[in-house]
């Protein structure tokens, strides 16, 4: 029997779908594979090449392909011979999930989650979703408003602005964002945290979302956060939490979104390399995604589940509501040195915004940042 090894990430929607999927693999196949899990912090920034020596299967995201092509500690998925499945796979996919795991000619994960920053509200609260970002501005002065701001977040937020308003951050250089422009994002969000409670800078979309889904939670609305299905389910929370399209600004269209989402890769170092591409191009597939992955708390990356009427109904029309802005979402950089300048300028970010740092000068240490990752 072959037994396999695979990383995750430590929130039902990233564990149990995996764990559900592997058991009928196993009945199909005799192939085994035990899941472990890290918490959404770790998972964001732990290095690949450390997982990749100790697992067959690694649940990804997308912006560590540049890392994870220099240290060659994953093997690409692109083999020829399963040219079909894998057609099937890029043409499933919901906005640019698929593509944002190709680096340098070679696709190196297959998207099985797709996500990208979304507006999460309270329907018994206010009955329908925001559409102007002015509103919620509103809403934040009253204490209504949430917004995550752990890092990555505030950086996630600020690229979602960037583009929203039409000048996206560069992803290739010299800078990341004209001093103007990144200062006229950073106004909007400093109206947006300014009075909102300083915790918000140490929470993460599921801190938000677990609070937003207990029956007196004072907040009604984050209208920048990772869309999480799982609380869109009946009995998941308390309350169920409902998610749509981001709110614009000036009637614009919900463009810009930072695309987030996770996709399954295989180690350069398993001793079963044929075995795990199988399992992953099986668990990316139409009919896996819109049936077991689905029905396992799995927040889908192929577009069969995203149109399902069954997989919609049991969530408040999740797919539905959020598809515009993924289809308009932003690919954020990829390149190698990158992750650490997440990690950096979200930092940057949060404690600028609280300290009232001068935001053209914010934006210059954020261009200044940026360039020096390009150079590791």
């Amino acid at each position: 029997m072959v037994k396999l090894k695979g990383m995750t990430w430590s929130h039902p929607r990233g564990y149990d779908p995996m764990v559900a999927c592997s058991a009928i693999w196993q009945e199909k196949t005799g192939v085994e594979i035990a899941w472990e899990k890290r918490s959404l912090q770790d998972f964001e920034s732990f290095p690949v090449d450390e997982l990749a020596a100790a697992y067959d299967l690694i649940v990804i995201d997308h912006p560590h392909v540049g890392q994870i092509t220099r240290e060659n500690c994953l093997l690409p998925l692109d083999n020829p011979e399963f040219g079909s499945e894998l057609a099937e796979i890029a043409a499933g996919t919901v906005g640019r999930s698929y593509p944002s795991y190709n680096w340098q000619g070679r696709q190196w994960a297959f998207p099985i989650d797709a996500a990208t920053q979304v507006q999460a509200y309270r329907p018994d609260r206010i009955g329908g979703p925001v559409t102007d970002l002015e509103e919620i501005v509103s809403l934040a002065a009253s204490g209504k408003a949430i917004l995550p701001m752990r890092p990555p977040h505030s950086l996630m937020t600020f690229y979602t602005l960037c583009a929203h308003l039409g000048f996206p951050c560069n992803v290739e250089g010299p800078e990341l964002i004209g001093i103007a422009d990144g200062a006229a994002v950073l106004d909007w969000m400093a109206r947006l945290i300014g009075h909102m409670d300083a915790s918000c800078d140490a929470m993460d979309p599921i801190a938000v979302l677990d609070q937003m889904g207990e029956v007196d939670c004072r907040y009604h609305v984050s209208p920048f956060i990772y869309g999480y299905v799982s609380y869109s389910v009946a009995g998941f929370r308390p309350v169920r939490v409902a998610f749509a399209d981001i709110p614009v600004i000036a009637g614009g269209a919900p463009d810009g979104s930072a695309l987030g989402g996770t996709g399954i890769a295989v180690s350069a170092k398993t001793r079963a390399p044929d075995e795990a591409k199988a399992f992953a191009r099986w668990i990316a597939s139409g009919p896996v995604q819109a049936g077991p992955y689905a029905g396992s708390n799995g927040q889908p990356g192929h577009s069969d589940a995203w149109t399902s009427r069954d997989v919609n109904a049991r969530t408040l029309d999740f797919y539905r509501s959020t598809r515009a802005t993924l289809e308009g979402a932003f690919v954020r950089p990829r390149h190698d040195g990158y992750m650490a300048f997440q990690q950096r300028a979200s930092e940057l970010i949060t404690s600028g915004l609280r300290e009232g740092t001068r935001h053209t000068t914010l934006v210059d240490r954020l261009n200044q940042l940026f360039a020096a990752s390009l150079q590791a």
